[in-house]
């Protein structure tokens, strides 16, 4: 139909119209025109359990009758309280839980909580040093911390400086460098800044992998050690698993996965199983306790929205947590991921595929338009385009990121509609090939 919405990172004068969802079950969306498309992202990589899941939906339903919303300003709810403590016992060293409604103000609220903890400790540290390729949401305090330049270049200007490091890709290599030389590289880059400069207050990056930087996979430790040179010279480890958190990657907490030890962390996207927009949060005692004085001393975090620790989101992703354990979801998709990583070299033997990346339930397909000279694939019309249309013809849903088709599926997908998947992945990317011919 002819929008008068304007859509998030979309050239509009690409689209005549858009289809219209009208219905969703499962992992299926269903179109104004009756065609089903395989939710292949995942609502934007927060669905857990597919559409209409009657829990959920029945969740939303009891507390809206009851509770809709409460400020936590000066009052508190029991939904929240409940989630908190829930939070607190699944994230090892975590205490304490600010809430918030979404990926970027969650990251915001941790870049605060960092600098106003040295603040509060009377403690001269300003600067936040982050990975290259990295991204953390788009408000400016997330652009400033996860800059990529093909989202943001138009408000550089306006962005607060960071310390970036480079960070391991396999793929794209600087010339005469092995996979592990390259590793060492960055982390002898990280060591020798931190400990050089008493000014860093934090180091931020995603936890277990880059996703919107295009499924960049960290190699294995490479995010215990930067851990350790945080913990070495007194820099503060912020994670963010607002898109790997909740079984993305494979584990409930990625960071207890990576055998972490954060003093800030973020969750947010599967937090409510991906029906209402929540997220969270969660630091230590350390943390928390330096905010603690007489009101006159204004140690008290200086953050606050109106949504903060909504009941009916609140209730919403306690249902969703319960699913996980009674449905023993994380050793089922643990399982079941196997099936992205047997597939894999059947995506080698296509053309147009330079590089092909997984983990847990997440696939990054890179696109080339030259393998050996790594070229991305370009086309007059953007790629998104290309690939969408091409794969609605097969009747699953595509959002790309540039040149890489992620699939990234609700976590509960059964095996065979995963396979359904992978195999309109293989046709939409044949059928790509054949166009641009």
């Amino acid at each position: 139909m002819k929008s008068s919405v304007w859509h998030p990172n979309t050239q509009m004068s690409e689209w005549e119209h858009f289809p219209e969802i009208i219905n969703a079950k499962g992992v299926w969306l269903i179109d104004s025109q009756g065609k089903k498309l395989l939710d292949g992202v995942g609502s934007m990589w927060c669905n857990v359990w597919g559409h209409s899941k009657h829990e959920l939906v029945n969740s939303i339903t009891k507390q809206a009758k009851k509770l809709q919303h409460s400020p936590m300003f000066n009052l508190t709810n029991q939904p929240s309280e409940k989630l908190a403590k829930k939070l607190t016992s699944l994230s090892p060293g975590m205490n304490h839980v600010f809430f918030s409604d979404n990926g970027s103000t969650a990251m915001e609220i941790s870049i605060k909580i960092a600098l106003q903890y040295w603040s509060n400790l009377g403690v001269k540290k300003t600067k936040i040093a982050t990975l290259e390729n990295g991204y953390h949401g788009d408000t400016f305090g997330s652009m400033s911390i996860g800059y990529v330049p093909e989202f943001f270049i138009n408000f550089k200007s306006k962005l607060f400086p960071t310390i970036k490091f480079p960070v391991p890709n396999k793929y794209r290599l600087p010339k005469n460098y092995t996979f592990s030389d390259y590793q060492n590289f960055c982390l002898e880059k990280i060591e020798e800044k931190l400990s050089n400069n008493n000014s860093i207050a934090a180091f931020v990056m995603e936890s277990g992998a880059q996703m919107a930087g295009g499924v960049i996979i960290y190699p294995k430790n490479f995010q215990r050690k930067i851990n350790k040179i945080c913990k070495d010279n007194d820099v503060l480890f912020i994670l963010d698993e607002i898109a790997t958190g909740f079984g993305r990657l494979g584990s409930m907490i990625e960071y207890e996965n990576q055998r972490c030890k954060p003093d800030i962390v973020s969750f947010g996207k599967m937090l409510t199983g991906g029906y209402l927009t929540f997220a969270a949060t969660l630091t230590t005692d350390k943390i928390y306790n330096a905010f603690l004085d007489n009101f006159h001393q204004m140690k008290h975090l200086f953050h606050g929205h109106t949504y903060t620790g909504n009941p009916i989101a609140a209730s919403l992703a306690l249902t969703n947590l319960q699913l996980y354990k009674k449905h023993n979801l994380i050793q089922k998709l643990q399982a079941k991921s196997q099936i992205f990583q047997k597939r894999m070299d059947e995506f080698y033997e296509l053309e147009l595929v330079g590089d092909v990346r997984c983990k847990g339930m997440v696939m990054g397909i890179e696109l080339v338009s030259n393998r050996e000279r790594r070229t991305p694939l370009k086309s007059s019309k953007s790629i998104n385009k290309l690939v969408f249309e091409e794969g609605r013809k097969h009747n699953v849903y595509f959002r790309t990121l540039g040149n890489i088709i992620m699939l990234v599926p609700p976590l509960a997908i059964s095996s065979n509609e995963l396979n359904f998947l992978l195999d309109g992945t293989l046709k939409t990317i044949k059928g790509i090939a054949s166009k641009l011919k």
